[in-house]
């Protein structure tokens, strides 16, 4: 009985929650693309649902707090999160921008380029050691090359469409091809808005392996993260978008897409937590590539979009990659535990970058 409920609580509990997070982070981007065909600003979304979180994780971080003794808040502390919360709300701008020209879908393929470009701005940043004639070494520049090539494929050929909801025949897909020149315009954009913004994604969690160093209380510091996004957010947002009116909330498809978001960033937050010390980092991170799958489904049901032939190629490239650079650096994690060696560029499983709130998978 002891070794079923120990079974039940070390694998298959994580396994359910990780699914779920994948299966919510998607449902966030969905309907947040719902939401903006009907003519919610990605603006004033991105200020509530901050709002909304920073509410949620406000008693989850007294908790935390309340547990040890932390160091006290210092300016160079609080200027740090201010930077935290400046890239990444950067970040969410240009995420949600490029779902809003491209798809969920896309959002989750260009997403498993974040630990390409993490490894890149550490190697960058001198935090990561490179020793090229090392398998991990070589497995990570390998398995970035190959990500970043993948992604390129998903981005500039979307080729003609495999998958739909609706019924189709053959020859509606040669209707439908080639694709319209400003539709494939936007997918372009799209991807390209999503590569910044994962590109900012990865820095950010740079600077907050930097803050975890100084702070480290994982829950305190997502707070800090998501308060500091507000203030930065909301003056932003009422430039953008200056007409009062527009932010007021009906109940409608962007009343419940602000409070999911708000909610699930904190659910979000709170099971990478437990995540990353129950299973590690490595666990976490390998059920990013099945949220392609998660996410062309969804769209495909819930906003009937079309998969294509080129996010097929591209996700299948790219997933190998994302592995290759997973498989590198758990190997090298595994060889740092085996040598009693640990170094602040290999991010340990204590300094894992855990500040996912909004993040689009995923932005």
């Amino acid at each position: 009985m002891e070794t079923s409920r120990r079974y039940c609580y070390k694998d298959v509990l994580p396994f359910t929650a990780m699914v779920a997070v994948e299966c919510g982070n998607v449902g966030v981007n969905i309907l947040f693309k719902a939401a903006t065909s009907k003519g919610m600003s990605y603006y004033i979304f991105l200020s509530y649902s901050h709002v909304i979180a920073s509410l949620v994780l406000l008693p989850l971080a007294f908790i935390s707090n309340s547990r040890g003794v932390l160091p006290p808040l210092k300016f160079h502390l609080i200027s740090k999160l201010f930077i935290l919360g400046l890239i990444g709300f950067s970040g969410q701008v240009c995420a949600y921008k490029g779902i809003e020209y491209s798809s969920p879908t896309l959002a989750s393929v260009v997403g498993n380029l974040i630990p390409a470009f993490t490894f890149i701005l550490a190697v960058l940043f001198r935090m990561e050691k490179v020793v090229p004639r090392s398998s991990t070494t070589q497995a990570k520049i390998i398995g970035t090359i190959v990500s970043i090539s993948g992604a390129l494929v998903v981005v500039l050929y979307k080729g003609p469409r495999v998958f739909s909801f609706s019924p189709w025949t053959s020859s509606s897909v040669l209707l439908q091809w080639p694709l319209d020149s400003s539709l494939e315009s936007n997918w372009v954009i799209g991807g390209v808005l999503l590569a910044v913004a994962y590109v900012l994604f990865s820095l950010l969690y740079i600077f907050q392996t930097k803050v975890m160093e100084i702070y480290p209380d994982e829950l305190t510091v997502a707070f800090l993260y998501n308060l500091c996004a507000t203030f930065i957010a909301i003056p932003v947002s009422l430039i953008a978008e200056s007409n009062l009116s527009s932010w007021r909330l009906t109940p409608s498809i962007s009343l419940v897409t602000v409070l999911y978001a708000g909610v699930f960033s904190s659910v979000l937050t709170t099971v990478h937590v437990w995540g990353f010390h129950l299973k590690g980092p490595v666990y976490v991170v390998i059920f990013k590539p099945p949220s392609i799958a998660i996410a062309a489904f969804m769209s495909a049901i819930f906003l009937g979009d079309a998969l294509h032939l080129g996010s097929v190629i591209g996700a299948i490239i790219l997933s190998m990659g994302f592995y290759a650079v997973i498989w590198g650096k758990a190997k090298e994690e595994r060889a740092d535990v085996g040598s009693g060696s640990s170094s602040f560029g290999h991010l340990s499983n204590d300094k894992v970058p855990l500040l996912q709130s909004h993040k689009v998978e995923n932005i």
